[in-house]
């Protein structure tokens, strides 16, 4: 994906950080942000899933629907045996 430049402020102690581990582990400091925001999206996708996962829980409609699927999917394996 091309790159997109764009200007944003952080706290002073944020980039302390941030040009310390790129000195550090020579590394440019847009890879520790991107790797930074990469990371943090993917709890944030975890998280949704976790939330989805638990409201779906307690709807009784899903129950049925996830019942009847393990209902076919019981029959498929007698079926096989």
């Amino acid at each position: 994906m091309k790159p997109i430049t764009f200007t944003s402020s952080l706290p002073s102690d944020l980039i302390g950080l941030l040009d310390h581990y790129a000195q550090k582990f020579n590394v440019p400091k847009n890879h520790i942000l991107e790797q930074a925001l990469n990371a943090y999206f993917g709890r944030l996708k975890k998280a949704e899933y976790t939330y989805s996962f638990k409201k779906a829980a307690g709807d009784p409609e899903m129950i049925t629907m996830a019942e009847e699927g393990l209902d076919d999917y019981l029959k498929i394996l007698e079926e096989e045996e």
